[in-house]
Parts: structure tokens; sequence; C-alpha cells
């Protein structure tokens, strides 16, 4: 394992496969309240790579006999020292989502993301290791039919339809 945190790179990676979103930061089972995360599955070589190097890879329990552990790291989601750029892609253009907005990101259905994790060299108690952090995500949205039938219609009638009908 290496020990200087400018010996561990950050990784890339893309067409990346999340599980377990959490960027809402919901009190849960697995989760405290306020902690923003989400993990992101890992083929087996950079799974590997990672462990060599100190990152908390962890692995899902096969689901059928014969199958092999899933490998998978938990990334945090923080805004406080270093936030992240989270971007989401449609067919209307980019837009970069605020700390306020990535809760969103819990439900969206994706077609494609591309991240890239930053390291976080630890040593606390003697306990060492790399922390994963969003360093950078973007993710093109999947879209229906009907989104992308009515995509360019423009949205000029909601002001109208949410003001005080009393007057």
């Amino acid at each position: 394992m290496r020990t200087n945190e400018e010996e561990v790179s950050s990784i890339v990676i893309e067409n990346a496969r999340l599980i377990f979103r959490n960027f809402s930061g919901e009190e849960g089972r697995f989760n405290s309240k306020g902690n923003r995360n989400f993990c992101v599955l890992l083929e087996d070589d950079l799974a590997r790579d990672l462990e060599d190097d100190g990152w908390n890879v962890k692995y899902l329990k096969p689901r059928e006999e014969g199958d092999e552990p899933q490998p998978y790291l938990q990334v945090k989601v923080r805004f406080d020292n270093y936030p992240p750029k989270i971007v989401i892609i449609t067919s209307k253009g980019k837009r970069q989502l605020d700390e306020d907005e990535v809760k969103n990101l819990d439900w969206f259905i994706f077609d494609k993301v591309d991240v890239k994790i930053r390291p976080y060299t630890y040593d606390i108690n003697g306990k060492k290791g790399v922390a994963a952090y969003l360093k950078t995500m973007y993710a093109i949205l999947m879209e229906d039919e009907l989104e992308l039938k009515y995509a360019d219609v423009e949205d000029s009638a909601q002001s109208s339809l949410f003001n005080d009908i009393d007057g």
C-alpha cells in the first residue's frame, strides 16, 4: 500500500455503473444523515490496483452460485472544501448542478455516466487508507420518447400557471 498522498492518483471511470445512490444525504440503514455518496462498480483489474494503493474497495456478494463477488467503491460527495463539478446532459444541452440540485441524481435514469474520483489519503489512529471523493461527473440522462417529442416546446406558461389566481 502506498502511504504518500502524492503517489495516489485520481481515477477516471467512463461508462460508470452507479449503485446505492444517496446524493441527497438521506439517513438510512447504511448512511448517516447528511452524508452524500454513491457507489461505483469496478472491473476486477481496476479493483486490484486500487486495493494495492490502499483504496477501500468492497465486494457485493454473488447473486448466483458460481458468480464472483462484484467489487465496488463508495464515493463521497462533499461541497464544503472541494466541491465537485456535476454536469447533466440532455438533448437540450448541458447544465451544472449546484449543491441543492444534486439530490435529484438519486432518481434520474442515466444513459451514460463518466466520473473522476480524487483520493484522500488518511492516517487516523494508525488506520491508513485512501478515501474516494467525487471530483467531476458528467451524466447523460435517458430521455423517453415524450420528453424528446416536447423538448423544444418553450416553458413560457409555467410562471402563469403558478400565479395567484385571485389577483
